[in-house]
């Protein structure tokens, strides 16, 4: 890889060389446009024509927003003059004008179906580790036992049609013998599961991996990574996602269903010229599609939409803005009339409570939220050191092994305890639901004091039975055991999100926290706390709506989301009234995880796979000026320049074969250093390809010339070339005196690639985004090259 200092980015495939240009797959392929012309054709008439190809980008590059806003006008304009002409150009203005609405249209109903498919297929393929319905094998297990007759209240969950692995091979339901058939199975489908997700993984689409989150904030900012968001991406990362989330791994699949739905918006907006000539406008269809992601993960548009906003987009119009509501509306309107879990609603689970919560209350909120966001720097710290490790070891070779051995660890601990074993979605939805009269879950085990005797009551504001005590044990030594499977988990070859685990983290927290406070006002109903709120023998602490809070907190913690993530919890649990203890617990794990490390989960994986991204959270807050930080540095060669109009094809050649840069200043001449204009790399390389094959007499020694008329040649020498069209004829510059907190503004608020540095006018040297990301590291006492991508 060439170390590269004017690049904005060198990842991959900077130096091709002219004669790999026709052989470089679709995009480089230089059809139509001036097939027709003959040598008699006006010489400037075919020189203007835009040259194909030209304005494209290659691979792990950063676009040019400000070169594509215009592209876009320039379009506008065209569409715009020409629409009284005819009833058909007419047509083609509406059918532009519309294809925004239609494009985000497609990209939520494919989102809202393949969340469902997802769902479903998970749901069935999780029940599966644990038995099979033989009245019907498509069915899992809550479905199977729907239409039975058999069912008890007490053991609604067993039914004759439901066959446990022990049953159908031992032909026995108790005993230590079908207890460890049971076991044995679990892990081999869990086992069986990982494997064949990692195995796609790694064979046909090795982007399908992780979360996706930190490499769609990327893209969105502006930077080129083919087919992250391809079609078999897209495939693959719906199959392994069912697969991963079925093998018990402790992840979720509420990250990669955002990832899942701008695979729809990219592939979606191929069938739009408007969308897939221009790298700027089809990053606002994945900014709506990253909405629509959300909107059917979580059940929640709003919190969707937000999510995008805060999160995830880079740059956010407001028509952005209107387009992802739509997107997440559709999405979610989907995913309604599927209706994967069967009980009306787009999450698993969905609660309601009915007690409002108590002042005193949030100070066991404001804990949770100092847990959460100790718990979102740990897992931060922890998580990245060990993916830095796995990177830079031979360990990272063995992705497959790593896979088996985590799922493996997973399984077997798992299977004792009934809260580790069963899916994280349904401990969440038992761990967030309020105990009433219908609840069999241990946790609403309370012993009820009538009349001396000692009988079991579902309702709250008892004391605890042994039911709840066992419970509590459980859920410690789950809790402890999520903590240390979701830091090796999380970074795996298989899609995996992160929302769930830190999610199921916070409610096991939460919900332990919730028993205690509700025990302790049983037993001290006569402190001043309590006897203020709390009259004897009514409800007044809900230990759902802890959990509930500790959720949110954890999750706020990693991510370091604020809004969004409160509209999303409310979203999900219809709670409108819990919105201040939410905020309070968000806002507080959000202060206590900033004081150990500004960036969440998704900026710490960005800088550790050194993707160009700056993030506009961060400050800038030196003092330094645009001189010291732009190349050449004093003992560099001098910068890599073009003369306006004497050289030749063959010194040009020769310029671009010698350097690996991105692009080069072109001046008036050596002498006078004043600055004409910008020509990219890939630009000329195509230009001269594209002359050379529809123009006669190009020759090595023919003069190229970036001014608006020829300069005058001797009568005998060949042919000159023209390249003015590919000239960037307002590049931004700066002066060498410019602070660089102004300079990295403009970079975060333009979107730029590269800016030239002058002093009165003339050309002094370049600042790309590289530099400003080396020159930030530099400044943070970081190794600037440790940053970069390779």
């Amino acid at each position: 890889m060439s170390a590269d200092p004017y690049l904005p980015y060198d990842g991959g495939g900077d130096e091709i060389p002219l004669q790999e240009i026709p052989k470089r797959g679709s995009n480089y392929v230089m059809s139509n446009g001036g097939n027709a012309a003959s040598s008699s054709t006006h010489l400037l008439d075919l020189l203007d024509e835009p040259i194909p190809g030209v304005g494209t980008y290659d691979d792990f590059h950063t676009i040019d927003w400000v070169r594509e806003k215009c592209k876009d006008r320039e379009r506008h304009r065209k569409i715009n003059s020409k629409k009284k002409e005819s009833a058909w150009e007419f047509t083609k203005s509406l059918y532009d004008a519309w294809s925004g609405w239609l494009v985000v249209t497609l990209t939520g109903l494919a989102s809202g179906a393949l969340a469902g498919l997802i769902d479903i297929a998970a749901d069935w393929m999780n029940d599966l580790k644990e038995g099979v319905c033989l009245s019907a094998m498509w069915f899992n297990h809550e479905q199977c036992c729907w239409g039975s007759n058999e069912t008890t209240f007490a053991e609604r969950d067993k039914c004759p049609q439901w066959k446990t692995w022990a049953e159908l091979i031992l032909g026995q339901a108790e005993g230590p013998g079908s207890y460890i058939m049971n076991y044995f199975m679990y892990t081999y489908w869990a086992l069986a599961f990982a494997f064949l997700a990692v195995c796609l993984v790694k064979v046909f689409a090795p982007y399908a991996c992780g979360s996706g989150i930190p490499e769609i904030k990327t893209i969105l900012s502006g930077f080129i990574i083919r087919g992250y968001l391809g079609k078999w991406t897209l495939m693959i990362k719906t199959i392994t996602l069912v697969l991963a989330v079925a093998s018990g791994l402790s992840l979720g699949k509420e990250g990669p269903l955002v990832h899942v739905a701008c695979c729809c918006g990219n592939i979606f907006s191929y069938l739009f010229p408007k969308y897939s000539k221009n790298e700027a406008k089809k990053r606002e269809v994945l900014s709506a599609a990253s909405a629509a992601g959300v909107s059917v993960a979580f059940g929640a548009p709003i919190g969707g939409v937000l999510f995008s906003l805060e999160e995830v987009s880079y740059y956010f119009p407001l028509k952005t803005l209107w387009r992802s509501f739509f997107a997440a509306l559709v999405a979610a309107f989907v995913l309604r009339s599927i209706n994967p879990f069967g009980n009306s609603r787009l999450v698993l689970f969905y609660v309601e409570y009915h007690t409002p919560w108590y002042l005193f209350e949030l100070f066991p909120f404001i804990l949770l939220g100092v847990f959460g966001g100790l718990w979102g720097a740990f897992f931060i710290r922890a998580n990245i050191a060990w993916c830095r490790r796995r990177k830079s070891t031979r360990f990272g070779k063995y992705p497959v092994l790593e896979v088996i051995a985590v799922a493996a660890i997973t399984a077997i601990v798992a299977f004792p305890n009934p809260y580790t074993r069963q899916n994280t979605s349904e401990l969440i939805k038992e761990l967030f639901t309020d105990c009433g009269p219908l609840e069999s879950s241990q946790l609403c085990q309370y012993r009820n004091q009538m009349n001396g005797s000692t009988a079991f009551s579902d309702t709250p504001e008892r004391p605890a039975g042994p039911g709840v005590y066992s419970a509590m044990w459980q859920l410690c030594l789950a809790l402890i055991f999520k903590i240390i499977m979701t830091i090796f988990t999380f970074g795996l070859k298989v899609p995996s999100g992160l929302f769930i685990p830190s999610m199921a983290i916070g409610a096991i927290a939460g919900r332990i926290v919730g028993i205690a406070v509700e025990q302790l006002a049983y037993y001290h109903h006569d402190w001043f706390l309590f006897k203020e709120w709390c009259e004897v023998g009514a409800d007044c602490i809900t230990p759902g709506l802890y959990a509930m809070v500790g959720a949110a907190a954890c999750l706020g913690g990693v991510t370091r989301m604020t809004v969004s993530l409160v509209v999303i919890v409310f979203e999900l649990t219809g709670g409108l009234e819990y919105i201040v203890p939410l905020m309070a617990a968000v806002m507080t794990s959000k202060w206590v995880g900033d004081a150990f490390g500004r960036e969440g989960i998704y900026e710490a994986h960005i800088r550790l796979n050194g993707y160009p991204f700056l993030d506009a959270k961060e400050e800038f807050t030196h003092t330094t000026l645009a001189s010291e930080v732009m190349r050449p540095r004093q003992n560099d060669p001098p910068l890599a320049v073009l003369t306006q109009d004497d050289l030749t094809v063959e010194d040009l050649q020769t310029i671009i074969n010698e350097t690996s840069y991105n692009g080069f200043p072109v001046i008036v001449s050596k002498e006078s250093q004043r600055l004409v204009g910008f020509a990219l790399r890939r630009d000329i390389t195509i230009a001269i390809e594209n002359a050379r094959r529809k123009q006669e007499g190009i020759m090595r020694n023919s003069r190229v010339y970036f001014t608006q008329h020829a300069p005058t040649l001797p009568a005998d020498s060949p042919r000159p070339l023209k390249l003015r069209s590919i000239l960037d004829m307002s590049p931004f510059t700066v002066t060498d005196h410019t602070p660089m907190e102004i300079v990295v503004d403009i970079f975060r608020k333009l979107g730029l690639r590269q800016c030239l540095v002058t002093h009165n006018g003339r050309l002094l040297g370049i600042i790309t985004k590289k530099d400003i990301l080396r020159h930030m590291a530099q400044m943070a006492n970081l190794d600037p090259e440790s940053i970069m991508f390779n």
